[in-house]
């Protein structure tokens, strides 16, 4: 397994490195965001943990270039812990986000999570209907009103695929959770703006949603 590390703060990379390498990973590094792409490009790594303060090309961008053309999981590791960076580096892609100071070993757990659920994603065959929506799990596409197909990133995949599979059913806030993030690395908040990002591309009006419900205080459902 390869992963491709991003940070412009050499010790800090190399603290990373380590922490990656005793987990059995193969790491490269890159130290600003063209060389990231560069590397990205040349070495296709399974993993990226990116810094969002970098040199020549800022974080964000990089991980939005990466996302229009790959479905790399990518987790940010960044000193920027305002809910809104957390909720802009999801946005732009990101399938996970760790604020720094970090643990090696949280670091470690959240890499194992994110690529358990791709690694879950690509053997999951598809395709699932609900209403008008079709969901193209191998592809990680989906299909409304028999329009498009819309690329979705591999989080919203999944939680497009747990409420198609549980349709009529209400899944609890937490129960989804779990399955797009896995136990304890993700929470409501993103969940929420998963939600939203989502909404984003299937419905004609996100702000009058026609799939996906939210039912207050209990969770979401596609009736």
């Amino acid at each position: 397994m390869k992963a491709l590390v991003v940070d412009d703060d050499l010790a800090l990379a190399d603290i990373i490195s380590f922490t990656l390498r005793r987990a059995g990973y193969e790491v490269i590094a890159a130290y600003d965001g063209l060389m990231a792409i560069n590397r990205w490009q040349d070495e296709s790594p399974d993993l990226i943990i990116l810094d969002l303060n970098l040199p020549k090309l800022d974080g964000l961008e990089v991980c939005e270039k990466i996302r229009r053309n790959d479905d790399t999981p990518i987790i940010i590791l960044s000193v920027r812990g305002e809910e809104d960076d957390i909720v802009k580096g999801l946005n732009f892609g990101a399938d996970d986000y760790i604020v720094k100071p970090f643990s090696p070993r949280q670091l470690e757990a959240r890499a194992e999570a994110v690529l358990r659920r791709s690694n879950n994603h690509h053997q999951l065959p598809g395709p699932l209907h609900a209403h008008n929506l079709t969901l193209d799990i191998s592809r990680c596409e989906v299909a409304v009103d028999g329009k498009g197909p819309v690329k979705l990133t591999t989080l919203e995949c999944k939680l497009l695929e747990v409420l198609m599979l549980n349709q009529h059913q209400v899944l609890p806030f937490d129960s989804i959770i779990d399955h797009v993030w896995g136990p304890y690395a993700g929470d409501r908040a993103m969940l929420k703006q998963l939600v939203y990002r989502l909404r984003q591309k299937i419905e004609t009006d996100s702000s009058h949603p026609v799939y996906i419900e939210n039912i207050p205080g209990v969770g979401y459902t596609i009736a």
